[in-house]
């Protein structure tokens, strides 16, 4: 046996091993996000990235080839706002589901004045951030 192939079996012990140790699981998804978007509306008719004070926030997620185990989870965050601190996470909210989904976002008072964003996370990994303001 030469000396490459016993180090391409050496390695693939290993990765069986850590894969067993590890409650012999092996996730793959080819789930995907498509498009992630904030709009004024729960339809994401109108699209929009500059809301008013008094404004309800959605942020619409498009998947593709989602199974139905697929974790969405969405994160608003100040960026920078008046009289907030910058870095404050305002909400987050997860949903398990196979298809497209919105994430709403509303307040009681006025929201400050400032940017903002929110992190769109596909089964854990941030894969799209989209910024925007209130004037």
């Amino acid at each position: 046996m030469n000396l490459r192939r016993v180090s391409f079996v050496v390695v693939l012990v290993a990765l069986l091993g850590a894969t067993l140790a590890c409650g012999g699981e092996v996730s793959a998804t080819t789930a995907k996000v498509a498009d992630a978007y904030l709009s004024t509306d729960e339809e994401g008719a109108s699209r929009t990235t500059v809301y008013t004070q008094d404004a309800v926030f959605y942020a619409q997620v498009d998947l593709q080839n989602a199974p139905d185990d697929t974790v969405l989870k969405a994160i608003w965050t100040v960026v920078d706002a008046q009289d907030t601190d910058p870095g404050l996470v305002v909400n987050e909210t997860e949903y398990t589901t196979g298809t497209d989904v919105y994430f709403t976002l509303s307040n009681n008072d006025l929201w400050p004045i400032g940017t903002y964003k929110v992190d769109i996370y596909l089964d854990g990994e941030l894969v799209n951030t989209v910024n925007f303001s209130v004037q």
